[in-house]
């Protein structure tokens, strides 16, 4: 358990706190592409706690700014988006992408020359990549270069091969976070029902299948996995092995990459790979970016409809990315499902995860909690996000700040014999996308 001072600092995000400074040190993913359109309507966007605009200019630039006209204050959201950029609709005066004033159509020239500098408004670094828009508060020196961005696994391949979108979480990053780290919830909060007992999400034929569709068997038949946490350059690779047949290991090996990225398991070579980025709207509520890619191939039709309309780690939501189950709707959970199919009688395995940070509070109180020995990978996690705080506050970069081209790692599904060690198990299943001077944590 955490004491109600380490739960404040885990959670708080806004300006000023503890662990807020930490996520200002990394590029955080904002919007997807697709939500802004050229010339298209500013849209209003809350992250870490602070209000921006964003909006595309003619020349398709993104611009992430503060909000209010620095004239009187007028919301930009209500802005004109011209050519050069938003204008306001109270005065005219006018912004771009940079937050630079361009245009002050009430002054005279020269007048409005000496107030644009000092009419300039805020704005984030922005860089658009593999279908989202980036951002970065760059609050180390306001002429110094953020970091590069993180090489996630996806990024280098082609457009076809990945897909992403994102879905909202009505809940703190940090709870939502720990529900996607911790793979031993799987044996049971995504478990069918067969007879009164606990089965796969998959059919399974029993002894001596293949390990494919046998992990999903072994999930049930083991629900006390036993963890070795790992540690790289960009986080963690959590390993939790379960008994599988013929005196072998089943290993799900789940990466965490600060301060807020997961490439989740359930992957073996040729499968579709996962991940999450999680990113606070302010403490009680977060975005989470899905994305699911294919190293080998490009991704088929059916397999983007499929995520795009909810399967998976994505929900089904509507056109503000809001998933139709949801903390207001009580997910739909069906009881009579929950006797008889599924454990939970929640559809989906994004909305059960959702169900279950969800219930917890919109803040989890953490000092009244009773961790136990498959927690291993939520105690490493808040210990590592513990010591990023304590390095900024010293004025030193957090954990895996300078090194983004480490931030190109794998996870997934592995076999071992029975003796088999973490270390090994990884290495030898992803090589050098295990992660960069892996150790024991």
């Amino acid at each position: 358990m955490l004491t109600a001072q380490q739960n404040v600092l885990l959670t708080q995000t806004g300006p000023g706190t503890g662990m807020g400074e930490v996520f200002r040190q990394y590029w955080q993913p904002l919007l997807l592409s697709r939500e802004l359109q050229a010339r298209g309507a500013p849209k209003p966007v809350k992250i870490l706690g602070e209000d921006f605009v964003a909006f595309r200019d003619a020349q398709d630039r993104v611009g992430v700014i503060k909000p209010r006209c620095s004239h009187r204050g007028a919301n930009l959201v209500l802005g004109r988006n011209e050519d050069a950029g938003l204008r306001c609709v109270y005065h005219g005066w006018q912004f771009d992408v940079a937050g630079r004033c361009i245009d002050i159509p009430t002054s005279e020239a020269s007048i409005a020359e000496n107030l644009k500098p000092q009419a300039a408004l805020r704005a984030l670094k922005v860089e658009e990549w593999c279908d989202i828009i980036w951002v970065h508060f760059g609050d180390e020196s306001p002429d110094q270069e953020p970091p590069a961005l993180p090489k996630l696994d996806f990024s280098a391949l082609p457009d076809d091969h990945y897909f992403v979108s994102k879905k909202l979480q009505q809940c703190n990053w940090a709870q939502a976070v720990e529900g996607g780290i911790d793979t031993a919830h799987f044996s049971y909060l995504h478990a069918n029902l067969q007879d009164d007992q606990r089965v796969g999400l998959m059919p399974t034929q029993g002894i001596n299948e293949p390990a494919e569709s046998g992990r999903y068997r072994w999930l049930i038949e083991d629900s006390v996995p036993q963890f070795t946490i790992l540690k790289h350059d960009a986080g963690l690779v959590m390993c939790a092995a379960r008994k599988a047949d013929n005196e072998q290991l089943y290993w799900r090996l789940t990466q965490f990459l600060m301060p807020n990225h997961s490439m989740a398991p359930n992957s073996f070579p040729g499968d579709n790979h996962q991940g999450n980025t999680w990113v606070p709207i302010d403490d009680h509520s977060c975005w989470i970016f899905c994305y699911i890619y294919n190293p080998e191939r490009p991704l088929t039709e059916q397999e983007v409809d499929g995520y795009a309309s909810g399967s998976g780690i994505f929900a089904n939501v509507d056109e503000n990315y809001v998933p139709l189950r949801n903390r207001e709707n009580n997910y739909l959970q069906d009881r009579d499902m929950q006797q008889h199919a599924n454990f939970t009688g929640i559809t989906g395995i994004s909305e059960q995860d959702a169900a279950i940070a969800d219930s917890q509070g919109l803040i989890a109180d953490r000092t009244a909690e009773l961790l136990g020995q498959t927690d291993l990978a939520i105690v490493r996690f808040r210990q590592m996000m513990f010591a990023a705080a304590d390095a900024v506050q010293a004025g030193n970069a957090p954990h895996g700040k300078e090194h983004p081209g480490s931030y190109q790692v794998r996870s997934g599904d592995a076999m071992s014999p029975r003796s088999g060690v973490a270390i090994d198990v990884v290495t030898e299943r992803f090589g050098e996308l295990a992660g960069q001077n892996l150790t024991n944590f």
